[in-house]
């Protein structure tokens, strides 16, 4: 990726603008500021009662989250046998969790290898849902020759994540096999550049799949687009990114806080390296305006409404061969597992209309 040469109070991201710090609105934001797709629909989302706060945080299988990184957590560069192992274990693992799954393929050159073939796999509760709340990784990992690079926060750990919301949430999610407003889980293909980061060498799958969507009319069908990248490492600091999402931002930081309030979450980890409001991973600030190049941009480019969670700044092990499983802080990544549920599952107790559809199921 482009690395550029900042000041010291910036950190080193793949494409920067002007970088504007400033305080998010507070956590009780009227119903009218969520909104959502590119038509700008207003949504109205429950918030979780504090006993169903207590129950759902109850629901966790860390062991499956254990055994899903060790899954994905092993060299997958596109165009390797490992890279097909990985895949294949991705697409069963969420057939048997009976989510639908298709894979979006198609050929394309890449510097150093030449023509790949490169697979999205998408995978939806209700193929026919009228709106999809999106979460979305890579599984790819990077090529660097003569080094075994693993990957683990990039992105084996947000794999392991999606794959452990689908097990966790399996009954919780029933209803979403018949509803208009459903969920879609995309792990997209060819994140990482061949050679050096650029509009032609990277997010293959990402610019790939906004095309074809864009031309069959598929992207109205997307609320909004929430892109996992680089997690797993201890001392996470996330921020809002863009205005237009902020209001969801702060419904993640409004669940960690009430989850702290209430000693539901693991031990926080701290490197000591980052600035960060102790105690949090959601910090109360936005950045704007920033820009790191990842596989929200052809979407991002498109008007689909973007919530990226990755950590700033990077964790330290970025794209060197000590992104491997050690590096992972499993309390950390728990803790944000926890997180996402209880925001996926707040997003689809929706308005009155939908709350008379159907119940979240206990």
């Amino acid at each position: 990726m482009l690395k550029l040469q900042l000041p010291q109070y910036f950190w080193p991201i793949c494409v920067l603008s002007t970088l504007i710090a400033r305080q998010t609105t507070t956590a009780t934001s009227s119903s009218s500021d969520y909104l959502v797709g590119r038509n700008k629909s207003i949504y109205n989302p429950c918030r979780l009662s504090d006993s169903q706060l207590l129950e759902y945080s109850n629901l966790s299988d860390g062991q499956h989250l254990l055994e899903a990184i060790k899954n994905i957590a092993i060299p997958r560069v596109v165009g390797t046998s490992n890279h097909s192992i990985v895949r294949q274990y991705i697409e069963q693992s969420l057939r048997d969790l009976d989510w639908h799954v298709e894979l979006d393929s198609f050929h394309d050159k890449a510097p150093i290898k030449g023509t790949l073939h490169f697979s999205n796999i998408i995978a939806t509760l209700n193929p026919q849902a009228d709106r999809y709340l999106v979460l979305a990784c890579h599984y790819d990992s990077k090529y660097m020759p003569d080094v075994e690079f693993v990957g683990a926060t990039d992105s084996a750990v947000p794999c392991a994540i999606l794959l452990n919301v689908a097990k966790v949430l399996q009954q919780q999610l029933l209803p979403l096999h018949n509803s208009k407003l459903s969920l879609m889980l995309i792990f997209f293909d060819g994140e990482e550049a061949f050679d050096q980061w650029g509009p032609k060498d990277s997010i293959y799958g990402a610019r790939h799949l906004a095309q074809l969507w864009q031309e069959q009319g598929k992207l109205d069908r997307i609320d909004m687009l929430v892109l996992l990248d680089l997690l797993g490492a201890p001392d996470p600091n996330f921020y809002s990114f863009f205005s237009n999402t902020e209001s969801w931002y702060m419904r993640l930081l409004d669940l960690e806080t009430r989850l702290g309030q209430r000693h539901l979450l693991e031990r926080y980890v701290s490197s000591g390296v980052a600035k960060r409001e102790p105690r949090r991973y959601f910090q109360p600030q936005g950045m704007y305006i920033s820009r790191v190049e990842d596989d929200h941009v052809p979407f991002l480019q498109r008007n689909v409404p973007v919530l990226h969670l990755i950590p700033m700044p990077f964790p330290s092990v970025w794209h060197t061969p000590d992104d491997n499983e050690s590096v992972i802080d499993y309390a950390t990544t728990n803790n944000l597992a926890l997180i996402i549920r209880l925001f996926i599952l707040e997003y689809m107790c929706d308005d009155d209309q939908a709350r008379n559809e159907r119940k979240i199921p206990h």
